[in-house]
């Protein structure tokens, strides 16, 4: 049976999430409209900083606008007239102005950078709450570095546009509203001359920006996957150094870093031509306007030299927010690109259970996988028709080549994937209709490539129940032999262990897997090559250990080393994804069939299966 399709109206977050309108419509890439308006929905959710930003531009530009017309008006009243003392009197007038200017300036930058750095938090969020909500099979197939630089450099992009691009048009556009009144009331024939170059600028700007954003996107591509290569080369550095490929590494790193460097330089080349560009069309018509004005006072028109004076100021002002908000393009264009990416992964089709879906407290054991089909790869299946069981209390070793499907078996059982046909079991209830969160939690798994968190160890053992005490901690650790080790660390329990471990070997922290698994106290065991990491010595020293763990659970083992499952209650022998032996180990001995084979050959000549 396969897994239903999800309804359109089920989008697996909570009904009363006060961000469920921002997962309704999904977003894709160059799809720039959708995407502001996402922003924008996420900014709006501080409206009333918002709103406060939007008086003190208001009031910044009300000052702009008085102050501009007290310089003419000096002009005009004060300087040409020779009155020093209402000069003296004017500059104190316009320096209270001007420090009303700074603090009201002040006010919305720092208010806006609240908002940006709240909203960045928002998405920021958003972003990482999915992340843990999307299928395993999506982690396989994408860079865990690219998915960092989205929660880092992207966001930050974000923020960054957020924090000067939001405060830049606010008062921008309220500016340029502004000062065009100003100027019309001040002289209407001088306003007309004076814009009749701004749709050239807009036209020039607007050409740029469709030619520059191909390579904002491509920038960001390319920066995730150099993050995603130095992630990838720096932990694998003991590989790099053991075949000598540190030559290979650097050659790599410089062709993705040149690739890196000729986006971001075309991206920032082509957008930096627009501040140039437009400063030159201002310059031009400032020269004009001033030509213009001159003679008009010449041929005795109503016009003074403090009134073409306040005039140029405030065509000054009003080209200075065109020309930021046109030179902010190449920052709102990356910035557009990061937001982007980032609702595309926030947009993935999460991991859902169906509607109806129930809770379970504790199992039983019982697990049937019953003709169960999967390919991770379109006509290449990797389980054809697998059927296999185990009762309550049972241990179940899984052998075959490698490749045969055992741990794709074990994937299924766990949800990490879906199936295409069959069904799976548990308790006679089919899995699609348990939730995973709590199928999970009645599981314990060992896996061949242990992770440690940056923890203490005792933080890393009680990751299996974040319950457990401190005496049960430790209890688990002596149970899975690892006590001794970790009581000749420096900190003991509480020494905090390097990344994924890294200080430790791979025996010691599959000892500490292990010590994790047993403190879970889950119903179903899955030792997944649990002891291929550990020298026979220490392997026959916590067998013990692990059957005291295994009895009363049903118990999944894949080993490789067939001497270590002979006491399996049943084996089951897959190969090319199908079950082709089912026995105990005399039972399929006396077979003489694949396992006798595998068996054989491994007692003879020590091959490892």
């Amino acid at each position: 049976m396969s897994t239903p399709n999800l309804p359109p109206q089920f989008t697996g977050r909570p009904a009363n999430d006060p961000h469920a309108h921002l997962f309704q419509k999904k977003v894709s890439l160059r799809d720039t409209r959708g995407t502001i308006q996402r922003i924008l929905i996420y900014l709006g959710e501080k409206k009333g900083v918002l709103v406060l930003v939007f008086l003190c531009a208001v009031i910044t530009t009300l000052i702009s606008i008085v102050g501009t017309r007290l310089n003419g008006y000096t002009v005009d009243n004060y300087i040409t007239t020779g009155d020093i003392h209402g000069l003296e009197y004017i500059c104190l007038v316009m320096l209270s102005i001007y420090v009303a200017n700074v603090f009201s300036t002040y006010g919305q930058n720092i208010l806006m950078i609240s908002a940006a750095q709240k909203t960045a938090a928002n998405i920021r969020r958003d972003l990482f709450f999915n992340l843990q909500k999307l299928p395993l099979a999506y982690f396989d197939t994408h860079s865990s570095g690219d998915l960092m630089s989205r929660l880092t450099n992207d966001v930050d992009n974000i923020n960054m546009a957020l924090s000067q691009g939001v405060v830049q048009l606010f008062s921008g556009i309220i500016n340029i509203v502004g000062m065009l009144i100003a100027m019309l009331i001040l002289s209407p024939l001088l306003t007309l001359i004076a814009i009749s170059t701004v749709p050239l600028m807009f036209i020039g700007t607007r050409f740029l920006a469709r030619k520059t954003q191909p390579y904002f996107d491509s920038q960001q591509l390319e920066l995730g996957k150099l993050n995603g290569f130095i992630e990838e080369t720096v932990s694998g550095q003991k590989v790099v150094k053991l075949f000598s490929h540190e030559k290979n590494a650097e050659q790599d790193f410089s062709e993705i870093n040149k690739r890196l460097t000729n986006s971001a330089g075309l991206a920032q080349g082509l957008s930096g031509i627009m501040g140039p560009l437009n400063n030159v069309i201002n310059n031009l018509t400032f020269l004009v306007v001033a030509v213009s004005g001159g003679i008009f006072i010449i041929k005795g028109m109503d016009m003074t030299v403090g009134l073409i004076f306040t005039f140029l100021l405030y065509m000054r002002s009003f080209t200075r927010p065109i020309n930021d908000i046109l030179n902010l393009f190449n920052v709102l264009q990356g910035a557009l690109a990061g937001a982007e990416r980032v609702f595309e992964v926030i947009d993935e089709e999460k991991e859902y259970d169906l509607p109806d879906a129930r809770d379970i407290s504790t199992i039983s054991g019982d697990i049937l996988i019953d003709h169960v089909g999967f390919s991770y790869l379109p006509g290449k299946p990797i389980l054809q028709g697998a059927l296999l069981g185990a009762e309550k209390g049972q241990t179940v070793a899984i052998v075959g080549p490698t490749g045969a499907g055992k741990t794709t078996i074990i994937n299924l059982l766990t949800k990490f994937y879906d199936f295409e046909s069959g069904r799976i079991l548990i308790d006679g209830v089919e899995i699609h209709d348990i939730t995973s969160k709590s199928l999970r939690k009645s599981i314990s798994i060992v896996l061949q490539d242990p992770f440690l968190f940056s923890e203490s160890v005792r933080e890393n053992i009680r990751y299996g129940r974040l319950s457990a005490t401190d005496q049960e901690v430790e209890q688990a650790a002596i149970q899975a032999r690892a006590h001794e080790f970790i009581m000749q660390l420096p900190d003991g329990y509480d020494t905090i262990l390097a990344d994924n471990g890294g200080d430790l070997s791979q025996g010691q922290r599959q000892l500490l897997s292990i010590a994790r698994a047993i403190i879970a106290r889950s119903s179903v065991l899955i030792l997944d090559e649990a002891t291929s990491s550990i020298d026979t010595r220490t392997e026959i020293l916590i067998q013990s250990a692990l059957l005291a763990l295994m009895q009363g659970k049903t118990s999944f083992v894949i080993a490789h080393r067939l001497s270590t499952i002979k006491n399996a209650d049943k084996i089951v022998v897959i190969s090319h994804g199908q079950v082709v032996e089912t026995g105990t180990h005399p039972e399929l001995i006396s077979l003489n069939g694949f396992y006798a084979s595998i068996y054989n050959s491994q007692f003879k000549t020590g091959m490892a299966l």
